[in-house]
């Protein structure tokens, strides 16, 4: 799939640091709205402050990332650590 022209995936190496990042999944739909995945349940973020601070970590994630051929390299490398 990271091969087709609309799909960009990355992944942050175990290795990096990453600087008081959360640990919480979330999804960002526009620039009105973040959802936040909890242990006890999902949060809907849509003040703007709070919108930027996700689109701001997910910047910083993106730029630790790395892409294409190092990243099947890392999935693959996961994959063949499973047995």
């Amino acid at each position: 799939m990271s091969g087709l022209p609309n799909v960009s995936l990355g992944v942050v190496p175990v290795a990096r640091q990453r600087r008081q990042l959360p640990v919480e999944n979330f999804w960002i739909y526009d620039s009105a709205q973040v959802n936040v995945e909890l242990v006890s349940g999902y949060l809907t973020l849509t003040q703007p402050s709070e919108v930027k601070a996700y689109a701001d970590t997910f910047a910083t994630l993106a730029d630790m990332a790395v892409h294409g051929a190092k990243a099947r390299a890392l999935i693959t490398k996961a994959r063949d650590s499973l047995g």
